[in-house]
């Protein structure tokens, strides 16, 4: 094996463990005559560490000649709903503030990413959706929270 190939295992490996987002739905928000509609896209992924928890994630998405190129910035704002889909089983130790899902949301320096907190005190698990960017980033934000609860068969 290669130096470069073993670099770029263990550069995998270490990489955080973050969710892919797979798309529920959409719906035009405004007509393009070139390129595709700007649109509010609907996208569900299920947390990497914690079995049993999936997040729905609604996003504005750019379209035009800009975003069907991939060059477009999208808007800041999103909306976040976690819900448990099943037994909660826990993968690991769980961190503070810890990445579950991020996304490039413009073509170099902005990104769309949820955060995972657990609070202990009241046996919940909490999901922030943030946008941040190189420069600025945005206190535009949403939170949603999961009592972890027995699991009814």
């Amino acid at each position: 094996m290669t130096v470069l190939k073993r670099l770029i295992a263990v550069a995998a490996l270490a990489l955080p463990m973050v969710a892919s987002a797979e798309e529920v739905g959409q719906v035009s928000t405004v007509f393009k005559f070139v390129g595709p509609n700007d649109r509010i896209v609907v996208e569900a992924f299920d947390d990497p560490k914690v079995e049993g928890v999936t997040c729905y994630l609604s996003r504005a998405k750019t379209g035009g000649l800009k975003g069907g190129l991939g060059l477009a910035e999208d808007r800041a704002e999103a909306s976040i709903a976690c819900r448990q889909v099943g037994p909660i089983n826990f993968k690991g130790e769980l961190k503070d503030g810890e990445e579950v899902f991020k996304e490039r949301t413009s073509l170099v320096f902005k990104t769309m990413q949820v955060v995972r907190f657990l609070d202990k005190k009241r046996n919940t698990l909490v999901y922030l959706v943030y946008s941040d960017r190189l420069i600025e980033g945005s206190p535009q934000n949403a939170v949603t929270a999961i009592p972890i609860v027995p699991w009814a068969q």
